[in-house]
């Protein structure tokens, strides 16, 4: 049956579902859009993932530091991070390229722009020729200085004694370092009888 107009109600009410169909399907596309753009966002995802990665320093020609993480995230963006969410173990050289030092820990991630990077969990920070281990929970160690800090509770073993105390400021290759309120330093004496 026709209207006056010469035309179908049948299908003006299928050009008004397609329409209101449409109109949905163009408002659902949108918000996923927006929800794309936002996931996909510069400072969400990273932009390099590796694997294995092994990192060289160099200092006038010779390697200073080698850095070796199982994983590692970079992410792009104002302020560009390197992540190692599975932790990271760094070893420093002297002059003569003689292992000299060491920090790991569980986890780290490191802010490019400052040069800064973040050890937490199990931070453990070895130096070779004293034989002393700093052991931390955070530790913060500034690139451009080679300076390590941190505000956390510490413990420093070597084979004469152990301290205890409460920040510490030192050398990336704790060679020499300032420790804040010493809590306790225990003195070992291996030649006595117990």
């Amino acid at each position: 049956m026709y209207s006056k107009t010469g035309s179908c109600p049948y299908l003006n009410k299928i050009y008004n579902i397609m329409l209101m169909l449409f109109s949905m399907m163009l408002f659902a596309c949108e918000n996923s859009l927006t929800v794309v753009k936002e996931i996909t966002a510069e400072d969400t995802l990273a932009a390099v993932t590796a694997n294995e990665i092994i990192y060289y320093r160099s200092d006038s020609g010779k390697v200073s530091m080698k850095l070796q993480a199982p994983l590692m995230y970079r992410t792009e963006g104002s302020d560009p991070t390197i992540e190692f969410p599975e932790g990271f173990e760094a070893f420093f050289f002297d002059s003569l390229q003689q292992l000299s030092s060491r920090i790991s820990a569980r986890y780290g991630i490191s802010k490019e722009s400052s040069q800064l990077m973040i050890a937490r969990d199990s931070v453990e920070v070895e130096n070779f020729r004293t034989l002393e281990m700093l052991q931390t929970q955070t530790l913060f160690w500034n690139q451009k200085t080679r300076k390590i800090y941190t505000r956390a509770f510490v413990k420093i073993t070597s084979p004469e004694k152990t301290v205890y105390g409460d920040s510490l400021i030192a050398t990336e290759d704790f060679a020499s370092r300032t420790i804040h309120n010493i809590r306790a330093t225990i003195e070992v004496d291996e030649n006595e009888d117990y």
